[in-house]
């Protein structure tokens, strides 16, 4: 019942009893998937924090205390966080790190799925949950990067049971497939469209603009690039009440959106609107059509086009 310990690090033999503590095998850092994950993350806080002038090198040691993660999540969504900016002592670094990944909670809205992470595995340096939580920031903010598919680590779990050491392992997927990672459905159309047809693809833009405009207008409003102007979700809302023929509340949503979330909230509240109209449930998520993902707001618009295309 007891396997070799050679690679326990020292300080786990001084575990309470039933104390229980996870690093990872050595051997899955050595994989060369979860070397370039662990990379392609670094590089990409990197870049989001350049004008900051932090540079992490070592994930588990630059973003245990909450000051890497709090600069992180500020940039993504573009809100600032009232917590202490510096802080050295244990309790102090803690509370930071809490009010961080409670932010972090309220930013991904796990809508009852357990985090795979928390303030006591952050702090205590573990590298999966650290690794998690940079992934689903990724995947949630769409970042521009190419996550490694399907990384898989062996966890070493050591639990202290009537005063000896007892190790298993576990695996610990961190990464899925693209189509997964990015919350992507069945393929469709419009998939075939991007990835064989760019030239119809036109003629579809073409279409929906047409289709937009023949109702924006009478608002003298007047759309000329999809790609941009549906992502703070003004029109989309205005467009279902012209399609559905009422007036929207202003106080419902941001005339003048100027943060992430803000958008995020018009695209929602515009899907809401759809709902009601009898349409499906959007496939794209709001925060693609706020990110400019092409694909997303033509899946969007062409909904409203085939439903309401014979409107005067």
């Amino acid at each position: 019942m007891s396997p070799a310990l050679a690679d326990v690090h020292p300080g786990d033999t001084l575990l309470e009893e039933n104390e229980e503590r996870t690093m990872i095998d050595p051997t899955s850092k050595e994989d060369p998937k979860f070397k370039e994950l662990v990379k392609v993350l670094i590089d990409w806080i990197n870049d989001v924090l350049v004008e900051e002038r932090i540079i992490v090198k070592q994930l588990e040691e630059d973003l245990y205390d909450g000051q890497v993660l709090q600069k992180l999540l500020e940039k993504l969504a573009d809100r600032k966080l009232n917590v202490a900016e510096v802080t050295q002592s244990e309790i102090g670094q803690k509370q930071k790190l809490q009010t961080v990944l409670e932010a972090v909670r309220d930013v991904l809205r796990p809508h009852g799925r357990a985090l795979q992470w928390n303030v006591d595995s952050i702090h205590g340096k573990n590298l999966v949950a650290i690794l998690h939580l940079l992934v689903s920031l990724a995947v949630h903010f769409r970042a521009p990067i190419r996550l490694p598919e399907n990384v898989s680590v062996q966890v070493v779990v050591v639990r202290k049971r009537e005063g000896l050491l007892h190790s298993s392992h576990i695996t610990e997927e961190l990464t899925t497939t693209t189509e997964m990672i990015m919350g992507r459905f069945e393929r469709d159309a419009f998939d075939t469209l991007f990835d064989h047809a760019p030239d119809k693809l036109s003629v579809v833009k073409k279409s929906l603009i047409t289709f937009v405009n023949k109702h924006l207008n009478k608002l003298n409003l007047e759309v000329t690039e999809l790609e941009t102007q549906f992502a703070d979700g003004v029109y989309l809302v205005l467009l279902m009440g012209l399609l559905e023929d009422y007036f929207v509340p202003l106080h419902n949503f941001y005339l003048t959106p100027d943060s992430f979330d803000q958008k995020v909230h018009n695209v929602a509240f515009a899907f809401e609107l759809m709902l009601d109209g009898g349409l499906k449930k959007p496939k794209a998520r709001p925060e693609d059509v706020v990110n400019l993902d092409l694909k997303s707001t033509l899946r969007v618009l062409y909904n409203l086009f085939t439903k309401y295309k014979h409107l005067e």
